[in-house]
Order: structure tokens, then C-alpha cells, then sequence
């Protein structure tokens, strides 16, 4: 008998590599797939966030049931982008989006100045990074995003991105998790 690594055949390596792929892309799939399979928005395990600190223009990512999430303070300026654009977005009025129904606006939010989103892709679950100024862009596939989480069709996302249930406790204390 000879010893040593065992060949397989092009097909067979094939097969290998497509389930492979296919389960990779399942694992992703599957933890962005119960916010993005239903109207549910994510709630409970509340988690305070001081915002005193976060100025005017600037990204604040926290950590909340294991998933990244976004507050943007916005700016005047960073508010009046959200309508200029509007005829490229997929869905302009959050109609197929999740979040919770406060959140049901323009601005995707309970307040204008302050946005909270699950900082995940709707298309594969990367997180995407904030371009300044001007929305958010996914590093895996070129989805693009404005200020307000909704996605522009040009890219593979199928949906806004998602809100989750927060309110706030006072002016700069957000709780994630819950709804007012």
C-alpha cells in the first residue's frame, strides 16, 4: 500500500468546496435572519448608553447581544442629505423595513439628530463602515447605505438596515433593548 495524501478527483473537490461555501454563507445568513426574515425588530436585555460625550458628526459602535450597534449623533447637514437622494433607495419609506414603528419616518429614528441601527448588512451580515458625511458603505459587496440606514439600489442589500427597540431614559441616556 502507498501511503500519503489522498487525491481526489476535480468533482469531487468541487462538491467539497460548494458545501463548504454553502454552509459559510448559512452562518451568516443566519445571524442577521430573524431581523431581517420578519417585521420583528430586535428588543429585551436593555442596555444603557451615555451619549454626553458623542459629538455632532461622530460614530459611536457599542456591543449589544453580541451584535455591533450604531449611534450617530447627525448633524444639520448630515439631516439634510436624507432627502436628496431619495430616488435611488430601495426603500425610501421604510415600508419593508425592520424597526419599530416610532421609528417609522424619514430619519429612521425616535429623534432626528440621534440614529441607532444594528451595524450589520442586510445582505450577508458584514458590517459596514461610515464614510462621514455621507451614509455607509459594506466592505464585502459594495452595499451602500445613507444616514439613515436605508439602502440604495445598486447594491445586493435586499433591506434597510435594522432598528432595533431603544428609547431614552433622558437627553443623552439611550437604553437599547426596549421601547419607551
Amino acid at each position: 500500500m502507498t501511503s500519503g495524501p489522498i487525491q481526489k478527483q476535480p468533482s469531487q473537490r468541487r462538491t467539497l468546496v460548494l458545501a463548504g461555501l454553502g454552509v459559510a454563507a448559512s452562518a451568516g445568513a443566519a445571524s442577521i435572519w430573524p431581523w431581517t426574515g420578519s417585521k420583528a425588530y430586535p428588543q429585551g436585555d436593555p442596555m444603557s448608553v451615555d451619549l454626553s460625550d458623542l459629538p455632532e458628526g461622530k460614530l459611536l459602535t457599542v456591543n449589544w447581544q453580541d451584535r455591533p450597534v450604531w449611534v450617530l449623533r447627525r448633524s444639520e447637514s448630515d439631516l439634510a442629505l436624507l432627502t436628496q437622494k431619495d430616488h435611488l433607495l430601495t426603500d425610501v419609506s421604510s415600508q419593508e423595513s425592520v424597526q419599530p414603528p416610532a421609528c417609522r419616518n424619514p430619519q429612521r429614528s425616535l429623534t432626528p439628530e440621534v440614529f441607532v441601527a444594528i451595524a450589520l448588512c442586510t445582505h450577508r451580515g458584514c458590517t459596514p463602515y461610515h464614510m462621514a458625511g455621507k451614509g455607509f458603505m459594506c466592505p464585502c459587496h459594495a452595499s451602500q447605505f445613507d444616514l439613515a440606514g436605508r439602502v440604495f439600489d445598486d447594491g445586493p442589500a435586499p433591506a434597510n438596515l435594522v432598528i432595533p427597540a431603544y428609547h431614552f431614559a433622558a437627553p443623552n441616556q439611550l437604553v437599547l433593548g426596549e421601547d419607551a
